[in-house]
């Protein structure tokens, strides 16, 4: 199965599972993975045979606007559906980074769906 990537966009959302951590908004890191045919894209170079990856990024980017989740996995659920819904890929799969634990790099939590 072909795939269109997008690999760790910066991205806001108020995330968390104190009200003062959703007070404001947080730096997370989204990847996606879109499974799809990409050969009549590939045949026929026209953006209208396939998933328009700069879209998607910008409606990953909005989409924290006026929302508030407890947890990242609710998050990465939800960026999925939308996706799903959007978009319609064959499946997706979204990872959430956060940069919460001092002694981590970073925590994440990772989705599939189709």
């Amino acid at each position: 199965m072909d795939k269109i990537l997008i690999s760790d966009l910066a991205a806001s959302f108020r995330v968390g599972v104190t009200e003062p951590e959703r007070s404001f908004p947080q730096r997370l890191l989204v990847s996606v993975e879109m499974r799809l045919d990409l050969t009549a894209a590939a045949e026929s170079d026209d953006l209208s045979r396939t998933i328009d990856y700069h879209a998607v990024s910008q409606k990953i980017a909005n989409f924290g606007a006026n929302r508030s989740w407890k947890l990242i996995e609710k998050l990465a659920a939800d960026i999925g559906s939308m996706i799903l819904r959007e978009h319609h890929p064959l499946s997706v799969l979204v990872t959430v980074k956060k940069f919460i634990l001092p002694e981590a790099e970073y925590v994440a939590v990772q989705i599939e769906r189709n």
